[in-house]
């Protein structure tokens, strides 16, 4: 991006001091200075009121930096998702390893320390439910898609809208399931502390 150096440039072209143009712009002489050094991107109200300082049209001020803007935004996306993933995993690693051993060897405290885990677990993902919402993500193939930064069609994004309803099906056994199992650990509890 060298919306810094077009800032700089037009500044200077004006004769203003960054503290002149920081008090224009409502911003701090710090701020200014991390736009010009491209440690920092303005938002849309400051690209706006720079345009108008600089008697510039907005899309020739910030021309080439928006598709830089989409990747980086798009490659952060995918990162943050891979690493949700990845967190995900190893807590369903560590609920599905811990359960014996925890209920074994440390009793009532076991259970308490493998109910903690399933919260943490549960709240991951729901965490990843609520990003595949929010991106417009929710099927395998358009989390494949999102992954490699590409978009469907739209015949492909309807006959993945249509796939949607069998998921939701599938949250609905999956629900059962998890209740299954939470109330065979509340048994188990009973029978083991109560009984």
């Amino acid at each position: 991006m060298d919306i810094g150096t077009r800032i700089k440039k037009q500044r200077e072209r004006q004769n203003i001091s960054q503290e002149d143009l920081a008090y224009k712009v409502y911003v701090s002489r710090q701020t200014i200075s991390s736009w010009e050094t491209n440690k920092s991107y303005p938002d849309i109200k400051s690209l706006i009121i720079l345009s108008n300082i600089f008697n510039v049209s907005l899309d020739d001020f910030i021309k080439g930096d928006i598709e830089e803007m989409r990747k980086k935004i798009d490659k952060e996306k995918i990162k943050e998702f891979n690493m949700l993933g990845y967190i995900y995993l190893i807590e369903m690693l560590l609920l599905i390893i811990s359960a014996y051993p925890l209920f074994k060897f440390f009793d009532c405290v076991g259970v308490i320390i493998w109910i903690v885990f399933f919260i943490v677990t549960f709240y991951t993902a729901t965490v990843i439910e609520r990003f595949k919402k929010n991106n417009d993500i929710q099927t395998y193939k358009e989390i494949l898609a999102f992954l490699d930064g590409t978009q469907l069609s739209y015949e492909e994004s309807q006959q993945e809208i249509g796939k949607r309803m069998y998921q939701k099906i599938f949250y609905a056994v999956a629900a059962g399931m998890i209740g299954l199992i939470i109330s065979l650990i509340v048994i188990y509890i009973i029978e083991k502390f109560l009984v």
